[in-house]
């Protein structure tokens, strides 16, 4: 069952075929024309603390926005990591009508729900577009003998007390990755939550845990300097990009784990949405601002360095995604035990 439902979060693959021909056909369209547009600073709502992966995106699209005059108006990071990310979300619900206030979320806005019994659902937000998809590699410090998967998962099955595997948030996608890594090894972990990827990686630097499975952005600067190993993606596929970023190593250098023989994979959508009941011509602009950050040089640089998929999916396309990504991360939530009775 677990394989079967790991598998099926990489059915999304005809989505990224759409989202490239999406892509394609609005590359270089012209402005939006003259339409609403805000009237005060627009706040990007990050549901996490300061230097995770969706505090380093909204700061890139914040840069791309004002470098590129894609909008008179400021935008503003917000971060509201409060109650593992309730706070952002319940904010979100609560800012009904509010055009000037976007979340970038992720796979927060099914699971937090589902472990936390908060009264949130992502339907009651306007989804504006998903702007990547991130994925996950399996970490440890470069100090430790382990080289590779089958040394860490082996060391960690004899060890006693259990290695220390540090993620960001309880119930969350670093603990379903980490319970699942349990399930197909017989391996045991503690799982530490951290408040943020950086934390995280702060954590593993300075040998407090073993492990983590942060995303490569969170560990992009620590494994740059040596001071983390890269072990394997979760990915059905290795990171296409080929430039080195270490000495020795590009993101296309590391294996999936599948081909280390630990066969779980797991995707992140990066989506952006509006406050619930706002207008048809509000959603217009966002999605069209968005857009145009898609085809920004700093989107670009950013998706290459931070080892991210860019897409681009909004309207039907959009809502298909979230709807199949939503229930294949209840069905992950449930098999791992994390769903509040």
């Amino acid at each position: 069952m677990m394989k079967q439902t790991i598998r099926k979060i990489l059915s999304g693959a005809p989505m990224l075929a759409i989202s490239a021909a999406v892509l394609a056909g609005a590359a270089f369209a012209p402005a939006q024309a003259a339409g609403w547009q805000p009237t005060k600073p627009v706040e990007i709502i990050v549901a996490a603390g300061a230097g995770g992966a969706s505090d380093q995106m909204a700061r890139m699209m914040q840069a791309a926005i004002q470098k590129n005059n894609l909008m008179k108006q400021p935008m503003v990071v917000t971060l509201k990591a409060g109650a593992s990310g309730a706070e952002a979300l319940m904010y979100m619900k609560s800012s009904v009508g509010d055009p000037n206030k976007v979340l970038i979320a992720y796979s927060l806005i099914y699971m937090l729900p589902l472990s936390a019994k908060i009264p949130f659902d992502w339907h009651e937000l306007t989804p504006v577009s998903i702007i990547a998809l991130d994925q996950f590699v399996l970490w440890d410090n470069t100090t430790l003998p382990y080289k590779n998967v089958k040394e860490f998962i082996a060391a960690a099955k004899a060890a006693n007390p259990p290695f220390k595997m540090g993620g960001t948030g309880s119930k969350r996608e670093d603990h379903v990755l980490t319970v699942f890594m349990e399930k197909k090894t017989g391996a045991k972990f503690a799982y530490l939550p951290y408040k943020s990827g950086g934390e995280a990686a702060t954590q593993l630097v300075g040998n407090h845990t073993a492990s983590n499975v942060n995303n490569p952005s969170e560990n992009l600067e620590v494994w740059r300097a040596g001071q983390v190993r890269a072990l394997c993606v979760f990915d059905k596929e290795r990171i296409g990009y080929k430039t080195k970023v270490t000495d020795t190593q590009s993101w296309n250098d590391i294996p999936t784990c599948k081909e280390e023989g630990l066969d779980v994979q797991y995707l992140m959508l990066r989506a952006m949405f509006l406050p619930g009941k706002v207008t048809p011509e509000q959603t217009a602009f966002y999605v069209d601002l968005f857009r145009k950050v898609t085809q920004t040089a700093e989107y670009k640089d950013y998706m290459e360095k931070q080892a991210l998929k860019p897409i681009f999916l909004t309207g039907p396309d959009m809502l298909k995604f979230l709807e199949t990504d939503g229930a294949l991360n209840k069905s992950l939530m449930t098999e791992a035990g994390f769903v509040a009775k």
